[in-house]
């Protein structure tokens, strides 16, 4: 009798295992019908690597991908590179294990992304860049505003507040930058035309406001006068008119930056700033989104989509 219930046991036992095995197949078939899903408007899944968070103006970027993407359906995955390329490869190469459909990209220095776009060309991961373009790598499409243009709207302003006479100082952004090269370009083109404009200072702070301090602050000591700044964008134009509003020399300069943030608009209407690029960082995020919804779809994007500048004064 207990010889017949151990052979009813193991009868059992090989049915329950046999009825296991066979579950496995439909999840299988849901796992590859999951991924089908991703081709379609839902489960899509977006990488976004920017290059910080600390400026206000790609939080406002990164708030325009991610209503975008709300509105669209997609999950958005946003990491902060804090202004380095080896943490933005690292948090690529994450983003990529993350199984994601499109990865966009705010490079910190446009040569060292390279490297993390070829990751995702090799994964056929499409890669869209966004304000600062890559040197090198496929790229679906970069949207941005049109840097060189908005180095010349500043040159032009600079040049006839000051009569296309005096000396001038320029704050840059950081090396390797896409954004700095093309604004100081556009710059560049204005100001080297005007026989008596000088440039009595070029030096880089990084993008950063409290660089644009101690930079402008040395530049003060060591250079004599000016009457202008332009700095490549709003974060290091508030360093510099910190630094020379304590030294009682903002009535006598004029400061001009590219963003055209909440605290340099506001500067403008206060009268501390003369000027500001305005880029529109929201549209250049939502744009993004419609660039990744036609990825998915399988539809054609333009190399190059431009968001439109303005320059705003008082």
């Amino acid at each position: 009798m207990i010889t017949y219930f151990k052979r009813i046991g193991v009868i059992t036992l090989i049915l329950l295992l046999l009825a296991a095995c066979s579950t496995e197949a439909p999840g299988s078939a849901n796992e590859t019908e999951e991924n089908t899903d991703k081709q379609g408007e839902e489960g899509v899944k977006v990488g976004f690597s920017v290059s910080t968070l600390n400026n206000p103006f790609f939080v406002t970027l990164r708030d325009g991908a991610k209503a975008g993407a709300k509105e669209a359906g997609y999950e958005l995955v946003t990491v902060d590179a804090q202004n380095d390329p080896s943490t933005q490869l690292s948090d690529i190469e994450d983003l990529l294990q993350q199984d994601i459909d499109v990865l966009l990209v705010n490079p910190v220095d446009s040569s060292a992304i390279v490297s993390a776009i070829e990751l995702a060309n090799d994964k056929e991961v499409p890669v869209i860049t966004v304000d600062r373009s890559a040197e090198g790598g496929e790229v679906k499409t970069h949207i941005a505003s049109d840097n060189v243009k908005g180095g010349e709207m500043a040159g032009e302003f600079i040049a006839e507040q000051l009569g296309e006479a005096g000396n001038v100082v320029e704050l840059e952004g950081i090396a390797g930058a896409s954004a700095t090269r093309e604004r100081g370009e556009g710059f560049h083109n204005r100001i080297d035309q005007l026989d008596k404009v000088e440039i009595a200072a070029s030096q880089s702070a990084d993008f950063d406001r409290t660089k644009g301090l101690a930079v402008m602050e040395n530049i003060i000591q060591s250079v004599g006068d000016f009457e202008a700044v332009f700095a490549h964008n709003d974060e290091m134009a508030l360093g510099a008119v910190e630094a020379l509003a304590a030294q009682n020399l903002l009535k006598d300069v004029i400061v001009v930056g590219f963003d055209a943030t909440d605290d340099a608009v506001a500067a403008v209407e206060e009268g501390t700033m003369a000027a500001t690029i305005a880029q529109q960082p929201e549209l250049i995020g939502e744009h993004a989104i419609e660039a990744v919804e036609k990825i998915i779809n399988g539809e054609e994007v333009e190399a190059f989509i431009p968001v439109e500048l303005q320059l705003i004064t008082k």
